[in-house]
């Protein structure tokens, strides 16, 4: 299934600026509950959801080639499970810094995949948006941009992680949203993670017995903390990755990974003016940046005459 409609980074960057307001509910919850457990349960709770599509999601999954089954997977698998996971337990070390700074190298990423996945190429204009968006990051996520330190190596390690894997999800997300509908590989990317976390969950002990006692336990202490887990899970979760899979089926990855950027902006927003934290001067100049750089990308990939990144090239262009 293809979609030859116009270029929608826009609507990625909408999509995933919800994502910013993932903090709201994921910090409290990741300090309080184990991050399996919470993961465990967002995925059960979207995954029920959305089971009426289970079916149909499925039976577009048989009819796809080997290559867009096995991205099907990694993306449940590695960008919703595993990335997730290791985004959730990033907060539990209580340190909100490290998890969004993970958004700089996010871009890099996927953009090279990209162009070895999806032959999408960039000519050097790319260059233009991406390095001050890049740069806005850096200072959004640094109170003191020439002072970076990193108090713990395990956050930065799970931010890595989380990095490569969400790159991956964009570029494969992407290859997906060629061939399925964007309901479809919503349903697909929540009905392979949540047995994924699961099976995390199983074995994380070493012990089938043991996992199958924490499983029932990580359920249990979840539903006592039901409606943020609800709210995590339909608003930075299932309404921000529906929108996000419409945007993406006619958006360059290498693009909608600039547009995701949105996300540490909003990120931004939601600490300032809802969790009572201040930003330095070069944190606001680092979030103008950001989304100055977002929309004029936008704008230029929809009206401007020059596009900066185009789909299936041979090459990188000059």
């Amino acid at each position: 299934m293809t979609d030859s409609g116009r270029d929608r980074t826009w609507l990625v960057a909408i999509a995933t600026a919800m994502w910013g307001t993932d903090a709201l509910w994921r910090m409290p919850l990741a300090t309080s509950l184990p991050s399996t457990t919470v993961v465990l349960c967002e995925h059960l709770i979207v995954t029920v959801l959305l089971a009426p599509l289970l079916p149909r999601a499925w039976r577009a999954f048989a009819r796809c080639g080997g290559k867009q089954r096995a991205a099907a997977l990694v993306v449940g698998a590695g960008t919703s499970a595993l990335a997730t996971l290791m985004f959730t337990a990033a907060f539990g070390y209580g340190d909100p810094v490290t998890p969004v700074v993970l958004q700089k190298l996010q871009p890099v990423f996927a953009a090279v995949a990209s162009f070895l996945l999806l032959r999408e190429g960039f000519r050097r204009g790319y260059l233009a948006f991406a390095v001050p968006a890049l740069a806005g990051a850096w200072l959004l996520a640094f109170p003191d941009p020439t002072q970076v330190s990193v108090s713990r190596l395990m956050p930065a390690l799970l931010a890595l992680g989380a990095a490569a894997l969400w790159a991956a999800g964009t570029v494969l997300g992407r290859l997906l949203s060629r061939e399925l509908a964007p309901m479809e590989v919503t349903t697909l990317r929540y009905s392979v993670g949540l047995p994924t976390v699961a099976l995390v969950l199983l074995l994380r002990d070493g012990s089938i017995t043991e996992g199958l006692s924490n499983l029932g336990g990580a359920l249990a202490l979840g539903w006592q903390n039901l409606g943020g887990l609800l709210l995590l899970a339909l608003i930075p979760g299932l309404l921000a990755l529906s929108l996000y899979y419409v945007g993406l089926r006619t958006t360059p990855a290498a693009r909608a990974t600039l547009a995701e950027l949105s996300f540490p902006a909003t990120a931004a927003i939601v600490g300032v003016g809802v969790l009572g934290e201040t930003l330095t001067v070069t944190q606001w100049i680092g979030f103008v940046l950001l989304v100055v750089m977002i929309t004029a990308l936008g704008w230029n990939e929809r009206a401007g005459s020059r596009k900066v990144v185009q789909s299936e090239v041979a090459l990188v262009r000059g």
